[in-house]
């Protein structure tokens, strides 16, 4: 069975509720170490409440790990295609040169 954010918030801010509610009860029967457990059990029931909430609206990332190892992955990848891209650049450019340099000459298989 799978814990369910959903499910739980609304738990959670009702069982806020009713601790805050048993605080005041306990705070008139002149009781403080009991409105005190109240208080604590009520703030505790309310953050638990809040993280729920950011559970509900964050997306689920399952996996991290290997999605950021894939991203690395291709990282990489692209990092080498880059340099080998920039390589051959590199040499047609100097092929360039070297044709512009020697207009004269024939080029290969052509005949006059």
């Amino acid at each position: 069975m799978n814990f369910k954010p959903a499910t739980w918030h609304p738990i959670a801010i009702g069982l806020a509720v009713i601790n805050a509610g048993a605080a005041a009860f306990a705070a008139a029967q002149a009781e403080p170490w009991h409105a005190t457990l109240h208080v604590v059990l009520a703030a505790a029931f309310w953050l638990w409440a809040q993280r729920l909430q950011q559970r509900r609206t964050q997306p689920q990332v399952q996996g991290g790990a290997e999605i950021l190892d894939r991203l690395d992955a291709l990282e990489n990848e692209v990092g080498g295609m880059r340099r080998e891209l920039s390589e051959a650049q590199e040499r047609l450019d100097f092929a360039e040169r070297v044709l512009a340099q020697q207009p004269g000459q024939r080029r290969l298989g052509t005949e006059d």
